[in-house]
């Protein structure tokens, strides 16, 4: 089947790219209002895009009265914001947050969750998140109805559970977001094959 964008509404075009491109991670998002409240949303249009220095992006789309919704509002008031990962044991908190709240009403308070101070950034961290980001925006523009926010990383945290000596993480299983609306995956089962160089290539061709 050929499909042309052109020819289907933005709801159906939105299906067909977020059932596609899967799985993705999801950004468990953390931002400070001017009023110091904390709000915590969920995004999975997301992922690092460098290493040097180390960046990673998201993208806000607006809200149902087609105004920025709050995570893209205090990010731009105050060029910070925190990246928390979203592992199993925090899914129903994760999906709570989801929720339209009024900027007024911190996710957090209303998902039992807590906070825990950041090193560098005003923005507070998900206490029970076993691995978050803090990040300074780096740049932010406008891609139709989406914001695309970019913010290098500034410091790491890392449940010590999951990290060892050498910086490897073990046994870190966050969600997967697999299609809309509601469909989500584990990432437990995993295999690991190493990487085929050019000249294993040529011998096992020879």
């Amino acid at each position: 089947m050929h499909i042309d964008p052109a020819q289907h509404s933005n709801m159906d075009n939105y299906k067909l790219l977020t059932n596609l491109i899967v799985p993705r991670p999801i950004a468990w998002i953390s931002s400070l209002s001017s009023d110091g409240i904390v709000n915590l949303a969920p995004y999975s249009f997301f992922n690092a895009i460098g290493s040097d220095p180390l960046y990673v992006m998201f993208s806000v789309g607006k809200n149902d009265a087609g105004e920025p919704k709050d995570t893209a509002k205090n990010v731009h008031a105050n060029g910070e914001f925190v990246v928390n990962l979203v592992t199993e044991e925090l899914f129903n908190a994760m999906n709570i947050s989801a929720a339209d709240f009024p900027a007024t009403i911190s996710e957090l308070e209303i998902a039992n969750l807590h906070t825990a101070p950041s090193e560098k950034i005003k923005v507070p961290r998900v206490a029970e998140a076993k691995a978050s980001m803090e990040c300074r925006l780096f740049s932010e523009q406008q891609l139709g109805a989406n914001t695309l926010i970019i913010g290098e990383v500034v410091m790491f945290h890392v449940h010590d559970d999951l990290i060892d000596e050498r910086l490897h993480i073990n046994n870190f299983a966050p969600i997967g977001r697999m299609g809309s609306p509601s469909v989500y995956c584990h990432t437990t089962d995993r295999f690991d094959i190493a990487r085929l160089s050019y000249e294993q290539w040529q011998q096992d061709h020879s």
